[in-house]
Parts: structure tokens; sequence; C-alpha cells
């Protein structure tokens, strides 16, 4: 009987062969941004995305649960890796890009995420793009050009100052002039979705200046595209 303690046993070496399997064969960055295991993001997600695929397997097969187990270990696993090292290289090529531009870019699982804070996105009470924002929004542009296999959601914020149906229209104008200046650089209107969050969210306090200003923000959300299947080189894959 393939007990659970054996399903976690597979899963596990499933997970470490996948993990291996996804490390970046000629990115040396690829240690550095791993977190304080020692272990990359590849081959975290990756084992991560084998361990569901194993219990999924063994969940489908039930008179094959050990077989189950490591050929869905091995389907999803090698998926989230794939994803895992598309996303190390473009975290890689952001946070090159973004350097001194006030932009700060996160890693958040398998989502790049990256904040524009107030001071360099728009005036107080405007939808207008900040000179200063242009920079930063055209080496975006050329990035999501080039690493085209992800969805961009463009999210805008504002302060809690004003009432609440002002700042949510502000903010998805704010969003939307974001979102259309990329497309006009050439980004695929496709992959770009807007959103306006208002005062929700807010990642300071609204009782001073300086927490007012940082709620003040743009950000952009890079996440896989559903349903898209990335090999080990984190290209997408093609089906006939």
């Amino acid at each position: 009987m393939f007990t659970m303690r054996r399903l976690i046993i597979v899963a596990t070496a499933a997970a470490l062969m996948t993990g291996c399997a996804g490390q970046n064969p000629y990115d040396s960055q690829g240690q550095a941004q791993g977190d304080s295991t020692g272990m990359s993001k590849t081959a975290k997600y990756g084992g991560l995305g084998a361990l569901a695929g194993a219990i999924a397997g063994a969940a489908i097969d039930h008179n094959h649960r050990g077989k189950g187990a490591l050929i869905g270990a091995a389907a999803v696993g090698a998926a989230a890796a794939g994803y895992g090292y598309y996303a190390d290289k473009q975290e890689a090529e952001l946070r090159a890009q973004m350097a001194n531009t006030g932009v700060e870019v996160q890693r958040q699982g398998d989502q790049i995420k990256l904040i524009m804070p107030g001071n360099i996105t728009f005036a107080t009470d405007s939808a207008n793009i900040a000179p200063s924002f242009y920079a930063p929004l055209n080496n975006l542009a050329s990035s999501f050009k080039q690493f085209n296999q992800n969805t961009i959601e463009v999210v805008g914020f504002t302060d809690s100052t004003g009432s609440r149906q002002h700042n949510m229209d502000l903010s998805q104008r704010r969003a939307q002039s974001v979102g259309t200046y990329l497309t006009s650089q050439g980004v695929d209107a496709s992959r770009v979705s807007i959103r306006g969050m208002g005062p929700d969210q807010p990642i300071a306090s609204n009782a001073d200046a300086n927490g007012r200003a940082q709620n003040r923000r743009v950000e952009v959300n890079l996440k896989p595209i559903p349903g898209q299947q990335y090999d080990q080189q984190g290209q997408v894959q093609q089906y006939p």
C-alpha cells in the first residue's frame, strides 16, 4: 500500500530532482538570488510544485499511487521550475534596469511586483505622468517586450485624503495612464490589465505626509499566464 509517508518520500525525491534540473546553467546570479538556505527560487518553486503534483498524481491514480505520484511530481514540478527560471531572469533584468530610479522590485512566490512611489509617478491629484517617470517606464516597456510570457497587472493607489469615490476614480486613471503608455511603447495590450484601488491596501499610515506619499503609488504585478506551460529553460511549450 502506498502510504502517505511513502508519498512524501517520493514527492521529496522528485522535488529535489526537479530543483536540480531547474538550475539556470548560464546565469551566475542564480545562487545570489536564492534565499538564506542557499536554494535558488527556481529550485524552491519547482520543489513545491513537485510536491503538489505528487499528491495530485497519487490521488488520481488510486491503483498505482507510487507511479502516479512520481509522474505528477515530475510534470507539475517541471512546469513550476520552468516559470521560476523565467521569472529569475526577468527579476534580475528588472533589478538592474530599475536601480537608482526609485522603483522597488519585489519577488513574491512566482509573482514579481514593482512598486512605483508617488514622488516619481504623478503630481498630487493628477493622472498625468510626471516627467521623472518616463525613464523608468521606458525601461519597463523594453523589459516587458523582451520578457513577453507573463501577464502585466497595473494597479493604482491613492492616500485617504478626499472622498473615496474621487480617490477610486483617480487611482483608476493613474493605472490607465501607465497601461496606455506601456502599450504605446510596443507592449502587447492583451497582456495588460488595469485596476484602481483608491485608498485601499495602504502600505503606510495616512496620518502624516510621508505615509501618504508612500500610499500614493502604482504597482505593476507580473504573473504567469494562466494555463501556460513553461519548459525547463523558461520557454513557453508549443504544441501542434
